[in-house]
């Protein structure tokens, strides 16, 4: 995951926590939209989306490696 990729996730979750705090969501949309936030910051902490996996995309910069493209996923190298 890649570093806007995280700080944008976080920007929403604090925004969504605020929205809540400030009682302008609240019922069952609270209840989704926190659990998402949940799920935003997690993923955000971990550097890993599961459901990026599932689809292929990674959102990581591409490095320049000995001459070999190298890519950021979970922490291991694949080269192209």
């Amino acid at each position: 995951m890649g570093g806007a990729d995280r700080i944008i996730r976080i920007i929403i979750a604090v925004i969504i926590g605020a929205l809540y705090w400030q009682g302008i969501i609240e019922g069952i949309l609270a209840y989704i939209l926190m659990g998402l936030a949940a799920v935003f910051l997690l993923t955000s902490f971990v550097s890993f989306c599961p459901l990026y996996k599932l689809v292929g995309l990674n959102t990581c910069p591409r490095k320049l490696h000995n001459n070999k493209l190298d890519l950021c996923i979970k922490g291991y190298s694949n080269w192209l």
